[in-house]
């Protein structure tokens, strides 16, 4: 049985995380410059409670996934809720629940910090993780805009 750890990101991750990263980045076909990267490693390490949690996913000692994740106050609620923007399963990985791991390893998180709620938003095609994500989760009829 493969020892699996999750845990919050670390300084010493950031070789690991950038490979995980990049390979969500990939998926979505998506690229950003070198100061994004930066800017957002140095967040996901920083103390200010608004800047997003990261939690990487180790199998056996190596990095296999990652999520990235945000308490934020909402309109319609007193309490904050919680916004899983990034979650990566490294290709190898797949298939072997690290994904839900993940997912509730946030869940859990935002029940400590006492938000109930979370949500996250992902691309019609994304067939393989929308299998789990029914199976864990509510698909709302909310669209999508950007400016």
């Amino acid at each position: 049985m493969p020892e699996i750890t999750l845990r919050p990101l670390r300084a010493e991750d950031e070789a690991d995380w950038r490979r995980l990263w990049t390979g969500y980045l990939d998926y979505y076909q998506i690229s950003v410059p070198e100061a994004v990267y930066a800017s957002t490693f140095a967040r996901l390490l920083g103390s200010d409670p608004q800047d997003f949690h990261g939690l990487i996913a180790t199998v056996d000692g190596q990095a296999m996934g990652l999520t990235h994740y945000l308490f934020h106050r909402h309109c319609w609620k007193i309490e904050n809720v919680c916004y899983l923007q990034d979650l990566y399963v490294a290709p190898d990985a797949r298939g072997t629940g690290l994904g839900r791991r993940l997912i509730e390893a946030v869940y859990a998180a935002a029940d400590a910090n006492g938000t109930p709620a979370v949500y996250w938003l992902t691309q019609d095609f994304n067939a393989p993780a929308r299998l789990l994500y029914d199976r864990i989760a509510k698909v709302t009829p909310f669209i999508r805009y950007n400016r």
